[in-house]
C-alpha cells in the first residue's frame, strides 16, 4: 500500500512494492551472472562440442551482442505494449532458451540458443528498471530501490565465475544455463500478483526502420571495440566502427524527424539526464578497462587460477555493492552531485595506491586498492541510473532505462578497448629486448605482444631463461597497470568536477527532479501530456479501496 506524502516527494511505496523489488532483483542478478558464467565452462563445452576458434568466440560474445543491440528497442517496446507484459514474455523465452542451451548438441545450436538468451535478456533488463520507476515514485525510495537493483547487477557479474566453478565441480557444462529456469518460473508466478502493469498512453507505433538502424549502429561499434581489445587497432575493425557511426548519425536524424521516435532525443536536452548518462558511460569505461588489467595481473603475475581469481575479486564486488547501497541514503541529505564527486575522489585515491604495484605479485595491495576504486564507483552507478530514469517522463521510463543500460554496455566495451590497448602499448615499451635474446623470432614476438604470451613462452624455455623472461614481463605489466592507474586517477578527478558543475542544482532526495534550467530560466514541463495515464492493461495497483483510481502504480 502506498501512502501519499505530497506531490513534491511522491507517494511512499509499501510492503507489496518492496517484495516486488525482490522479484525484479532475481532476474537482474541472473542476467548479469550469465554475462560471465560461461568463462569457466568454455573448456568443458569445447571438449564436448568441439567448436572451432571462431565458433568459440561467437558462443562467448553473441549473448552480449544481442543484449546491447536490442536494449533500446525493447525498452521502447515495453513502453508501448506494457512493461510487465514484455518482462513476462522475456521470462518465458529466457527459460526455454536456457533449457535448449543446456542440452545443445552442436556449436551451431549453442550459438543460436545463446543469441535467443540475449534477445530475451534485452527484454528483461530495461523492463525491471522501468518498473522500479513505476513502483517507487518517491525519489528517496526510488534511489534506494535502484541501489538494490544496481547491487544485484554488479554482484552477478562478480559471482558469475564463482557460481560457474561451483556448478562445474558437480555437474556438466550445461548446468550453468539451467540456473535461469527456476528464477524465471518464480518470476512468472509472482509478477502478475506483485508487479503493476504500465503502458504509455498514446505511445504510437514502433518504427521498424529505427529498430534496424539502432542495431546497425550499436552492434558494429561494440564489435569493433571488442576487436580493438583483442587484436589492437586494425583497418578492418576501424571500418566496421565507422559504419556503425554512420548508422548512428542516420538513427539520430530519423529520431528527430518522425512522430513516434524509438528514442526521444528531447531527453538529452534535460541537463540531469545527459550529464548522468555521460558520467555513467565514462565511469563504466574506466572501471571496465582497469578491471581487465587487474584480472590479468591476478592470473599472470600472481599466478591464480580463473576460479581463484573470481573468488579473490568478490571483495571488490562487495565494495561496489556497498557504495551503490549507501549512496542513495546519503543523497537524501546531500546533493547527488557531491555524493558522486566524493565517490569518484575516493576512487582516485584507490588508483593512486594502485600505482605502487610491482611485478612481485602484491595481492593485498592490488585487491585493497581496487576495492577502494570500486567502492567509489558504486555511488555513480546507483545515482546516475536514478537520475537517468527519474529525469524522463513516466511514459519514457522504459526508453530511458534502456539508454542507461546501453550506455553501461558501451562504456565497458570502450574501456576494455582503449585502456586495454594503452596497457598493451606500455607493456610492449617496457619489455627489455635483452631478455628476448636467444629466443626465436616467433617466440620473441609472442612474449613481447602480451603478458599471456610471455607466460606461455616461458613454459617452453629452460628454468633459468623462463624465470628471467617472466620477471621482465611481470615488471612490464605492472608498469602498464601503473600507467593506466595514473590516467584513471586523473580522469576520475575530472569527472568529479564535471559532476559538481552539471548536477549541483539537483536537490537531495530528488534525483529524478529536473532543476530550473539555467539556460532558459524555465522549470521542467509538468503538463498533462507528461503525466502517466493507465493503459488498458493496468492492474490492481492502480485502484485501491478507499482511494481514487491512480493513473499508474
Amino acid at each position: 500500500m502506498e501512502t501519499d506524502t505530497g506531490s513534491r516527494s511522491g507517494p511512499l511505496a509499501g510492503r507489496r512494492e518492496w517484495i516486488g523489488l525482490a522479484v525484479l532483483a532475481l532476474p537482474t542478478l541472473l542476467l548479469s551472472i550469465d554475462l560471465s558464467v560461461l568463462y569457466l565452462a568454455l573448456p568443458h563445452l569445447t571438449a564436448d562440442l568441439e567448436p572451432t576458434a571462431t565458433q568459440q568466440l561467437w558462443i562467448m560474445d553473441i549473448y552480449g551482442f544481442m543484449i546491447a543491440g536490442l536494449l533500446v528497442t525493447m525498452g521502447t517496446l515495453g513502453d508501448r505494449i506494457g512493461r510487465r507484459r514484455l518482462l513476462l514474455i522475456g521470462a518465458v523465452m529466457f527459460a526455454a532458451a536456457s533449457v535448449a542451451a543446456a542440452y545443445s548438441t552442436s556449436p551451431e545450436m549453442l550459438i543460436v540458443t545463446r543469441a535467443l538468451l540475449g534477445i530475451a535478456g534485452s527484454t528483461v533488463m530495461p523492463s525491471t528498471l522501468a518498473l522500479i520507476s513505476n513502483m517507487f515514485r518517491n525519489p528517496a525510495q526510488r534511489g534506494m530501490a535502484i541501489g538494490v537493483w544496481m547491487s544485484c547487477f554488479m554482484g552477478g557479474m562478480a559471482f558469475g565465475p564463482v557460481v560457474g566453478g561451483a556448478m562445474l565441480q558437480s555437474f556438466w557444462w550445461g548446468s550453468v544455463f539451467l540456473l535461469g529456469v527456476p528464477v524465471m518460473l518464480l518470476l512468472l508466478i509472482t509478477a502478475p500478483v506483485l508487479l503493476p502493469e504500465y503502458r504509455a498512453p498514446e505511445a504510437g507505433r514502433l518504427d521498424l526502420l529505427s529498430v534496424i538502424l539502432s542495431m546497425a549502429a550499436i552492434l558494429p561499434v561494440v564489435y569493433a571495440l571488442k576487436e580493438y581489445a583483442n587484436q589492437g587497432v586494425r583497418i578492418d575493425s576501424t571500418l566496421v566502427l565507422l559504419v556503425g557511426l554512420v548508422f548512428a548519425v542516420w538513427f539520430v536524424r530519423r529520431q528527430n524527424r518522425i512522430a513516434d521516435p524509438l528514442v526521444d532525443m528531447g531527453l538529452f536536452r534535460r541537463r540531469a539526464f545527459g550529464s548522468a548518462l555521460g558520467l555513467h558511460l565514462l565511469v563504466g569505461a574506466i572501471q571496465g578497462g582497469s578491471l581487465l588489467l587487474v584480472t590479468l595481473y591476478l592470473q599472470m603475475v600472481v599466478g591464480l587460477s580463473p576460479l581463484a581469481t573470481g573468488l579473490w575479486l568478490v571483495p571488490t564486488a562487495l565494495a561496489t555493492m556497498a557504495g551503490a547501497m549507501l549512496a542513495p541514503a546519503i543523497a537524501n541529505r546531500v546533493r547527488p552531485a557531491y555524493v558522486i564527486a566524493a565517490g569518484l575522489a575516493l576512487s582516485s585515491v584507490g588508483y593512486l595506491l594502485l600505482t605502487r604495484v610491482s611485478g612481485e605479485g602484491e595481492l593485498p595491495l592490488v585487491l585493497g586498492s581496487f576495492a577502494l576504486v570500486m567502492l567509489g564507483v558504486g555511488p555513480t552507478g546507483a545515482l546516475a541510473t536514478g537520475l537517468i530514469v527519474g529525469s524522463a517522463p513516466p511514459e519514457r521510463a522504459g526508453s530511458a532505462a534502456s539508454l542507461a543500460e546501453t550506455g553501461g554496455e558501451l562504456g565497458i566495451a570502450l574501456g576494455i578497448a582503449t585502456l586495454g590497448s594503452l596497457g598493451t602499448l606500455i607493456y610492449r615499451a617496457g619489455m627489455d629486448q635483452s631478455s628476448l635474446e636467444g629466443l626465436s623470432g616467433g617466440a620473441a614476438d609472442t612474449a613481447s605482444e602480451s603478458i599471456a604470451g610471455a607466460v606461455a613462452t616461458a613454459e617452453r624455455l629452460s628454468s633459468a631463461q623462463g624465470t628471467e623472461l617472466l620477471e621482465v614481463a611481470r615488471q612490464a605489466f605492472a608498469t602498464s597497470i601503473t600507467g593506466v592507474a595514473i590516467l584513471g586517477a586523473g580522469l576520475f578527478v575530472a569527472l568529479a568536477l564535471i559532476a559538481i558543475a552539471t548536477l549541483r542544482d539537483v536537490e537531495p532526495s530528488e534525483e529524478g527532479a529536473e532543476p530550473m534550467d539555467s539556460a532558459t530560466g524555465t522549470p521542467p514541463t509538468d503538463s498533462a501530456a507528461e503525466r502517466p495515464v493507465a493503459g488498458p492493461d493496468s492492474e490492481e495497483g492502480d485502484a485501491r479501496p478507499g482511494t481514487p483510481r491512480q493513473p499508474t502504480s
